[in-house]
């Protein structure tokens, strides 16, 4: 039989931890550095984090979209959503749904539907900016949400997609939109083992390709610049 405290428990994991959500926020909004905080509104009224960045002479505008239990300017991710500005890409770096801290991958899924609606208000956000090109970024879980949001909503004109470390099984056999699939040379087992199936998915498909970086672990640890030439090269000949 499952107790009260066990059921209790059950929901508050499959739940997003706005808690969780709230303390990120609170120590990563003062800090902001580049770019400029801004809370966009969810369906159920939740208001989320985002930092946008407008790049002068935009050239298109990114949706950067971090992976587990973390926030939208977390080490990589704070990477890209910079650099890229630089480069001349609007960067809108979005808080996607967090589980407790001891939440499992598996626990994760219970999530995407949230996941798909911050994504479908940030694309919103970006082309009341007037942005028409918009491509996302994402890496580990977030590219899950991703994959989640895509297949649902076919309608989004995203222009491309950069997936970088996505495991779990998915593939891009649903999308129709050039995608970059992005992993290391020493990345997690779950990206390493479907590496073969992503690849076949996107075989033949005008514009898209397959990269694994040398030596690259899941966080690209040390070897940022090179995560950066890879998503700048490849969204440079794409948007």
């Amino acid at each position: 039989f499952v107790t009260f405290i066990q059921l209790f428990g059950l929901l508050f994991l499959l739940g997003a931890d706005y808690v969780r959500e709230k303390k990120w926020a609170d120590e990563i909004v003062p800090r902001i550095v580049v770019g400029d905080p801004v809370y966009l509104e969810q369906k159920n009224g939740h208001k989320f984090l985002t930092i946008h960045t407008e790049a002068a002479g935009s050239r298109a505008a990114l949706l950067i979209i971090h992976g587990m239990g973390v926030h939208p300017d977390w080490d990589l991710i704070g990477v890209l959503r910079t650099e890229l500005a630089d480069q001349g890409y609007t960067t809108l770096s979005v808080q996607m749904p967090v589980l407790v801290s001891d939440a499992k991958p598996e626990d994760y899924p219970s999530t995407f539907g949230e996941a798909s609606d911050r994504l479908k208000v940030a694309v919103d956000f970006l082309r009341s900016k007037g942005h028409k090109k918009i491509a996302i970024v994402s890496h580990s879980m977030g590219s899950r949400m991703t994959h989640h949001y895509l297949t649902r909503h076919p309608d989004a004109q995203i222009s491309v997609w950069v997936s970088i470390g996505m495991g779990e099984g998915d593939d891009y056999k649903q999308m129709k939109l050039p995608v970059l699939d992005l992993y290391g040379e020493n990345d997690s087992p779950g990206v390493l083992e479907n590496a073969q199936k992503r690849a076949a998915s996107i075989r033949g498909r005008k514009g898209s390709q397959q990269i694994m970086a040398p030596r690259a672990d899941h966080f690209f640890n040390k070897q940022h610049a090179d995560l950066v030439k890879y998503v700048k090269g490849f969204l440079d000949k794409s948007m």
